[in-house]
Order: C-alpha cells, then sequence, then structure tokens
C-alpha cells in the first residue's frame, strides 16, 4: 500500500508541534532538575498524591502515567530510592503491587508542584489565547480518542 506523504501544511504542522512538545518538556524537566525530579517523575508522584490513601496499582498507574509496566516498576524503584513511594502488595491479589506516596514524596510534591504550575502558565498558557487553548483541549482529546483512549489524559489502557 502506497502511504499517503504528508502535505506541506500537514508536515509544516506536524513538525512544529513535534519541535514545540519536545522543547515545552524539556524546559518544564529543566525547572523540575532544580528540586531532583524530571517532568515523569512529576507526573507519577501527582497520580499518586491524586489517588485515594496515596496509592494506586502498578497497572494502573502504569496506565496513568504512560509507561509500559516494565519501564514503571524501574521508575517506582528509582522513586523508591529517593524514598517518594515504597511498594506495598496488594492484599487480594498475591501477584499485585501497590505504589504508595510517602511522606517524602507528598513534601516533595508539594514543593514541586508551584514550580511546575509557574512554568506550565510561563510556557505554555501563556502563549496561547483562551480560544486556542479550547483549541487544544478539543483537539488531543480527539487524538486520545482516536488512539482507544477516552476520557481524561492518561485514562487509555496500556
Amino acid at each position: 500500500m502506497e502511504p499517503v506523504w504528508l502535505t506541506d501544511g500537514e508536515q509544516a504542522a506536524w513538525r512544529r508541534f513535534i519541535s514545540g512538545a519536545n522543547r515545552l518538556l524539556e524546559r518544564l524537566d529543566q525547572d523540575l532538575k532544580a528540586v531532583g525530579l524530571n517532568h515523569d517523575d512529576y507526573a507519577v508522584l501527582v497520580h499518586l498524591s491524586e489517588a485515594p490513601d496515596g496509592q494506586l496499582r502498578m497497572a494502573d498507574l502504569a496506565d496513568l502515567s504512560v509507561e509500559s509496566r516494565s519501564r514503571l516498576s524501574h521508575h517506582i524503584g528509582r522513586l523508591e530510592a529517593k524514598g517518594f513511594v515504597r511498594r506495598e502488595s496488594c492484599p487480594n491479589d498475591r501477584r499485585g503491587f501497590f505504589a504508595v506516596l510517602t511522606d517524602e514524596g507528598r513534601e516533595m510534591i508539594e514543593h514541586a508542584a508551584p514550580i511546575h504550575v509557574a512554568g506550565v502558565r510561563r510556557y505554555f498558557l501563556d502563549q496561547l489565547s483562551a480560544d486556542e487553548l479550547q483549541t487544544v483541549a478539543t483537539a488531543f482529546a480527539r487524538v486520545d480518542d482516536g488512539l482507544g483512549c477516552p476520557g481524561a489524559a492518561g485514562s487509555c489502557p496500556g
């Protein structure tokens, strides 16, 4: 089957998306490095901080974090070494584990959140009008839905 090549306009939009998204995440990472985190660490800690009792099954956390289960396991290991999370076995599933936010992890997310939010505002939100933000939200809801990931960000099964 012959590929349907991108038009010049499609190519320009795609390349600007990739460049902008990569630069945005890189800049947010730079800000978070000042407190010893990266963007992926921050995302895991946020998901845990928003979960009931600060804990999620590892499989659910992998889905929310858009990480493979294997990659998340290594990631959680690094966060455990920093004292931000711990693993606990699931009482009703001997094979399953919870990732649990520690007090140190909660302190870290409370310290890092204002830094992250300021970066999101400065590098992303302040660059766009309200209409443009709505367009971005609508467009990426459609992309998520098209990938089989309806609903809130991160709800797609891995």
